[in-house]
């Protein structure tokens, strides 16, 4: 399984936010580019990168601090955060992301999705947020009336091949993943999951490799120490 270090970017600063509450933030740093060579430095082998302020706008925004870190990092780099029209799509993956995460527009234009999953193959991934087993949409400031498990099996009919799975309940908790919802989400042929949320040690991380996620996305428990980078992929090779 994949470890997968988070940088979650607002008004250019590495971010944290507690449930996706954006009155609730920790700021890690002001220079994103050097984070993203700190965890690579540790091992990673790709970042995931989160447009906080482009998520809520539903416009992506911090443009310059996706660049410094693609250019500094040398290693594959995915990207969500208001990534709704497929201009933005092709812009983004122009700034050399490896992969773009669509997340409200899989709610609200899955015709969309299916044209850009059609286009880009395995470059798409959505990313599906439940609050309560409910899809949120808008950078998380509002609840849909989808059912996360449908909208998974959706994605998967229209030919999305990967999925990131977050707890929002869960997210900046350092509490432990929704393994019940997950185990939901894994069936033979279905899409790769990725998880994310409420991983704060590596036997948490242990326990998605065992249940079938392909990777695994950790934000605050690195932040915070709680999780050692180097340590956890020793772990997870063994």
């Amino acid at each position: 399984m994949e470890l997968i270090p988070a940088i979650d970017l607002k008004d250019g600063r590495c971010v944290r936010l507690y449930q996706g509450d954006f009155a609730q933030t920790t700021v890690y740093g002001d220079d994103p580019a050097a984070m993203a060579v700190r965890w690579v430095e540790q091992g990673a082998r790709r970042l995931h990168v989160v447009d906080l302020d482009g998520a809520r706008d539903g416009r992506p925004t911090n443009h310059d601090a996706v660049r410094a870190i693609v250019r500094a990092a040398g290693v594959p780099v995915q990207l969500g955060g208001g990534l709704r029209r497929e201009e933005d799509v092709v812009a983004a993956l122009e700034l050399g992301v490896e992969r773009v995460i669509l997340g409200t527009a899989a709610v609200a234009h899955g015709e969309l999705v299916a044209r850009l999953a059609a286009r880009f193959g395995d470059r798409l991934i959505v990313g599906v947020d439940a609050r309560d087993g409910m899809v949120a949409i808008a950078g998380w400031t509002e609840t849909s009336a989808v059912r996360a498990t449908d909208l998974v099996r959706q994605m998967a009919r229209i030919g999305v091949g990967r999925v990131i799975y977050t707890d929002i309940s869960r997210d900046g908790t350092l509490t432990e993943p929704n393994f019940g919802a997950l185990a939901e989400l894994l069936w033979p042929d279905g899409p790769a999951i990725v998880a994310s949320g409420g991983i704060a040690q590596t036997e948490h991380l242990r326990r998605l490799a065992a249940l079938g996620a392909e990777s695994a996305i950790v934000g605050k428990a690195l932040y915070d120490g709680k999780i050692d980078l180097a340590e956890a992929l020793k772990a997870l090779q063994a």
